[in-house]
């Protein structure tokens, strides 16, 4: 693998810089070469998220999130356990893309201000 992709994968699930927030969407997710399948995201943040997965995923596989009303994003496994599957999107989410997300499936009125 790029040395890019590693720094990128340690920032994105080890150091998390990017603040996870617990919520529940309903989403689906397409490995692949694979099916799309009904799921719920968990976790949300602007470098991945964490998701149900009935289907085993592998580390490394490609796979697309869809959730309502936004186009799929692409990204890859970084761990699967337990039909819980976290993965690392291929480009950061908009900040603004991703406090929208926030606002519609949580209560925490989450709002991002430039000082």
């Amino acid at each position: 693998m790029p040395s890019e992709y590693n720094t990128y994968r340690v920032a994105a699930q080890e150091d998390r810089c990017a603040p996870r927030t617990k919520l529940t969407i309903p989403a689906t997710v397409r490995a692949s070469g694979g099916r799309a399948f009904q799921s719920v995201v968990h976790d949300l943040s602007i470098s991945g998220f964490s998701a149900a997965s009935i289907n085993r995923m592998h580390e490394g596989q490609v796979c697309w999130l869809t959730l309502p009303g936004l186009e799929s994003l692409q990204s890859e496994v970084v761990w699967w356990d337990n039909c819980i599957v976290g993965c690392a999107f291929t480009d950061l989410l908009s900040p603004i893309v991703h406090d929208n997300i926030l606002q519609r499936y949580s209560n925490t009125g989450i709002y991002r201000t430039a000082i």
